[in-house]
């Protein structure tokens, strides 16, 4: 997929994990075979239930996992390969993440500033009063006052704690945020607050995001493009409107049916669509691939499927 398009590529990554040993070896693979392109200043909404792999696929990105197999290219420059000093001070100049747990991702003997202030220390930066006004400007652009900086993460609550995080991730001004699935833990009225400050930010420091989540009504609201795995496996990808209006892949749809509407009514009278991929899919005959089915509208389908979603798409026009 090399273009120079995308901030950042990934071509055909795989992250697999054994367990046990000999004849009980299993191997698991969280991440099979995976490509997708984000584009400079985009969100990219990365979605799926529970244990498809999206966090794995995040985490290995940054290379918090080394990849089994596969190409992550970022500005052009291939970030998948062997570990060193010089690989690893690009990613963390360039990659920053914020992690889903407000609680267990803040060390709780370290004070707010230090926490903040952390990674421009690792960058070389002594000058205490610089870290200091730094780390205050940090706090105050996400939300915080000054006198946050000398409290420890267990005074806060958990949206507060999460500005905290991003915070942290920002203070050394990457190009790109992974944000894995960082309102999860939240109340639902945090969560948009948290929302419309990763939104503001991103408009403010013109930041690239890829954004991992479950819950379909924040990928929606937040995300320019959105992809969709299944198992390992990204099975679409599309423009947000598109995927939500016109979704063609068997579990996109039971995933888009399983979003309650506001109306008690019609929410109970509603269907919604189950997915088994022994029922919906033939590939005794024919196997499977990532193919775009229109413009900027990507299915995991086989020949005669590919046939036809483009007859749906011909009769939904």
């Amino acid at each position: 997929m090399a273009d120079s398009q995308y901030i950042l590529e990934v071509n055909n990554l795989c992250q697999h994990f054994s367990s046990g040993r000999g004849k009980k070896q299993l191997t698991v693979k969280a991440v099979d075979d995976v490509t997708f392109g984000v584009r400079p200043a985009e969100t990219f909404g990365l979605v799926g239930e529970s244990g498809c792999g999206k966090t794995t696929t995040g985490r290995t990105i940054i290379r918090l996992y080394n990849p089994t197999g596969g190409e992550v290219l970022f500005n052009g420059r291939d970030i998948a390969g062997k570990m060193n000093p010089d690989l690893r001070k690009y990613l963390t100049d360039n990659i920053a993440m914020i992690f889903q747990d407000p609680i267990e991702s803040l060390n709780p003997k370290m004070t707010i500033e230090e926490i903040i202030g952390e990674g421009l220390k690792v960058r070389g930066m002594k000058d205490q009063a610089e870290i200091r006004k730094m780390v205050v400007d940090m706090l105050r652009k996400v939300g915080l006052v000054e006198e946050h900086a000398t409290r420890y993460p267990h005074e806060f609550s958990g949206g507060q704690r999460q500005r905290i995080g991003i915070a942290r991730a920002i203070i050394v001004k990457p190009k790109m945020i992974i944000a894995d699935e960082p309102v999860s833990a939240l109340d639902v009225s945090v969560q948009a607050q948290v929302i419309n400050l990763l939104n503001d930010l991103k408009e403010e420091m013109g930041l690239t995001i890829l954004f991992i989540a479950h819950n379909l009504s924040v990928v929606k609201y937040f995300s320019d493009r959105i992809g969709v795995m299944y198992f390992g496996h990204l099975v679409e990808v599309a423009n947000g409107e598109d995927l939500y209006k016109n979704p063609l892949h068997p579990y996109t749809k039971a995933l888009l049916s399983a979003i309650p509407e506001p109306n008690p009514i019609t929410e109970r009278q509603r269907v919604r669509i189950d997915y088994v991929p022994a029922r919906d899919h033939d590939y005794s005959n024919e196997q499977p691939s990532m193919v775009e089915v229109e413009p900027e509208h990507f299915v995991y389908c086989s020949p005669s499927e590919l046939a036809k979603y483009r007859e749906q798409i011909a009769a939904n026009a």
